[in-house]
């Protein structure tokens, strides 16, 4: 029997690969970080070559590591960063130009248009997300208006288009798979989440040609083999889920309003809803959660742009901190945040806010702030508009939340993790294993291939590392959001053009 499950974690800003054992332990990890590129203020863009061959890279790395061939991998799962949206040379390859990632901004008066036509209901009902430039609908069109001759080559057939997860997909197999699965698929703004279909009426809107969409799969079952000279033997494509989706498997939120909250360049929160959609009433995104068994799970979203970004940004742009890690201890040399309050906009503010023209700001300076204040009201931006979208979701599901799961690499962060619980005012649970995205990309996967028999199995891997409680009273902590919900509304509007 094969020894490993491995799973491509493909980031926002790096790219990892993890082989997974049977207990769902880590037995292999390799993590390489590739290139932003910010061509104008509010874009951002990857190069689509250089993440496939990061990807492949840590990947040799990775069984290099445990000296695994490929005889030794039962399957592979694919994870991603959502929306972020490539567009390729059916024939050759080549993307047409650099891949457009979900926090770009380009295409925001493009979706105030759709908005003031009036179709804010009408999408929403389809795709169950808000209109935004978030999503990769208004992307591919910017690539099929702006890149010259694009159009008229996708209408020939000659372009294809996917998601991060597609686009690994094709170099991997040796460009015999163009396919993705339900959840990614229901990022794009294109995806009928009733019909499990690319909706018709969209495209048309859109001008997208339906020729360059891929197959939609479910999460779990055999995508296809991987091409036997990238890895050394033809190993099964067998699980894919966007990085949200597949951290809610790996958090095993198997059932109705169990949630989890992923702590990464931006921050996620979702809940399962189960096999019906829920639509939101309160700023939240529908999304489908993942689809195995012949069943589709759905679930509420709410995305947050700047989480783990925001450290990056104390690190890299204002160097307050040498790395992340250095902003818990940072963060205890002061008691509080002397008044301060930071909202990391930097690229317009998510769920349930939905403003793409707020900006970063911060308020309440006085002249005994410093450093250390700052970077604790930095981490504390984090967990309130964490608190921000819970509200919302337990105002649209009713279900009160009993605790909170939590991973991805700023949930390592003890105090973090404690503002988290006294804001919340719930528990906040922190699995053993915190590589939960990777981990439901290789749980859909093995699944997929008899690795693991059950979902039971794997609920028996997961295990608590520490439960943060609140340490606060309801007083305290409701004087805390007030300062807080001002200085959002410090920040709204910010970019939008003067009238």
């Amino acid at each position: 029997m094969a020894k490993y499950v491995m799973a491509f974690d493909a980031g926002t800003t790096s790219n990892r690969c993890i082989l997974f054992d049977e207990k769902g332990q880590i037995c292999s990890v390799a993590q390489k970080e590739f290139r932003q590129y910010y061509p104008k203020p509010g874009w951002v863009e990857h190069d689509a070559d250089e993440i496939w061959t990061t990807q492949l890279e840590v990947a040799h790395q990775a069984m290099a590591n445990v000296a695994a061939s490929a005889a030794d991998i039962a399957a592979i799962g694919i994870t991603n960063q959502r929306e972020t949206t490539i567009v390729w040379d059916k024939a050759s390859g080549q993307p047409v130009t650099h891949a457009i990632v979900w926090q770009c901004r380009r295409t925001s008066e493009y979706a105030d248009l759709l908005k003031a036509d009036g179709l804010t209901e009408s999408i929403r009902r389809k795709t169950g997300l808000v209109i935004d430039a978030y999503f990769s609908a208004t992307k591919l069109r910017w690539i099929l208006e702006e890149i010259p001759g694009a159009r008229e080559r996708a209408e020939r057939g000659e372009l294809l288009f996917g998601t991060v997860d597609t686009y690994l997909m094709w170099k991997l197999s040796g460009g015999r798979i163009h396919a993705t699965d339900y959840s990614n698929a229901s990022r794009t703004m294109l995806f009928n989440i009733n019909t499990l279909t690319w909706d018709e009426e969209i495209l048309n809107l859109m001008r997208i040609p339906k020729c360059m969409l891929p197959e939609v799969l479910p999460s779990s079952g055999i995508f296809g083999y991987s091409d036997p000279q990238i890895l050394g033997a033809a190993i099964p494509i067998a699980g894919a889920a966007g990085d949200q989706q597949a951290a809610l498997f790996g958090q095993t939120c198997f059932r109705a309003g169990e949630a989890k909250n992923t702590y990464g360049t931006g921050c996620f929160l979702l809940m399962n809803t189960g096999e019906a959609p829920v639509f939101s009433e309160n700023g939240l995104v529908t999304t489908i959660a993942w689809g195995i068994d012949g069943k589709v799970t759905y679930a509420l979203e709410g995305s947050i742009f700047v989480a783990g970004a925001a450290m990056q940004w104390l690190r890299d742009e204002m160097r307050l901190i040498d790395s992340s890690a250095d902003s818990e201890y940072m963060a205890t040399k002061v008691k509080d945040t002397n008044g301060c309050y930071v909202v990391p906009a930097f690229a317009g503010l998510g769920a349930p806010h939905w403003d793409q023209y707020a900006r970063g700001t911060i308020v309440g300076l006085t002249r005994g702030c410093n450093k250390y204040h700052i970077i604790r009201a930095t981490l504390d931006s984090l967990a309130y508009q964490v608190n921000d979208v819970l509200k919302a979701m337990r105002a649209d599901s009713g279900v009160p939340l009993s605790a909170l799961k939590v991973d991805g690499g700023a949930s390592a962060n003890n105090y973090l993790m404690q503002a988290q619980a006294n804001i919340s005012g719930a528990p906040v649970l922190r699995p053993t294993c915190v590589e939960t995205t990777a981990m439901g990309a290789a749980y859909l996967a093995g699944l997929a291939v008899g690795y693991w028999k059950s979902e039971e199995d794997v609920v028996a891997n997961w295990q608590i590392d520490r439960t943060f409680a609140p340490e606060i009273d309801d007083a305290a902590r409701e004087k805390l959001i007030r300062g807080w919900n001002k200085a959002v509304k410090c920040s709204y509007g910010w970019a939008a053009e003067e009238s």
